[in-house]
């Protein structure tokens, strides 16, 4: 199996981003070996690894998962128009227009669903609010980084988690929960340092909740 590409941390860190928009190009079986072997690195709790990765690229399940995928995402949306879900904490129409965005690649990515490459589905037991897997999928998203391959991390079909996990014959009398899906693939997009971040000292505090951080950083501090 050919080594892990080389990729410094820092350009992984700041140019890793959601990508919706993906080729319908395969993602070679060695390539999603290097994505969960960095996966499973992640620190969890007491290293007691309650996780489970189960990598969907079967057309017929794709095709079943497409419409229980569209019903979330038309409830999620509908939650967010009437203000009860994800909702900004500053500049709400500066949010706005990063949800039209979002809305639009979403678009793309729930009509052209069954073309997505890899689904990977993340399942855990009592994962402490996500402290116990998030550190993984996290670290797959940044080795798929390394890859050149894309990926966006979605809860959304936590919606119908019931009807997923028999569709994915998971056993649920175990205690697996569905944690998060990762659609994943190579990216139609370019990467990029995130723009449209507040910058740490206006989101950070020392000692004190309010008390100035000690240090202004109003651009990144990594470029490319």
């Amino acid at each position: 199996m050919p080594p892990v590409p080389a990729m410094d941390v820092h350009e992984a860190l700041y140019t890793t981003r959601m990508m919706r928009r993906m080729h319908p190009d395969a993602i070679a079986l060695d390539v999603q070996a290097r994505i969960l072997d960095a996966a499973i690195r992640a620190p969890n709790g007491g290293n007691t690894q309650r996780w489970h990765f189960l990598a969907v690229d079967d057309p017929g399940i794709k095709a079943e998962l497409a419409p229980i995928w569209r019903r979330c995402r038309e409830k999620e949306y509908e939650e967010i128009a009437a203000g009860t879900f994800a909702q900004p904490i500053h500049d709400p129409e500066k949010h706005r227009e990063t949800m039209k965005r979002i809305a639009k690649s979403g678009d793309f990515l729930t009509d052209h669903f069954t073309e997505i490459p890899l689904l990977l589905f993340v399942f855990s037991i009592d994962n402490h609010s996500g402290a116990n897997i998030y550190p993984a999928i996290w670290s797959a998203l940044l080795a798929a980084r390394a890859e050149g391959v894309g990926g966006v991390l979605t809860t959304m079909l936590r919606l119908e988690s019931d009807r997923v996990m028999e569709l994915l014959a998971v056993p649920e009398d175990e205690g697996w929960e569905l944690t998060a899906m990762l659609a994943m693939g190579y990216p139609r997009g370019k990467w990029g340092v995130a723009a449209n971040r507040r910058p740490v000292h206006e989101v950070s505090s020392r000692n004190r909740w309010g008390r100035e951080f000690g240090v202004s950083v109003p651009e990144p501090l990594w470029s490319e």
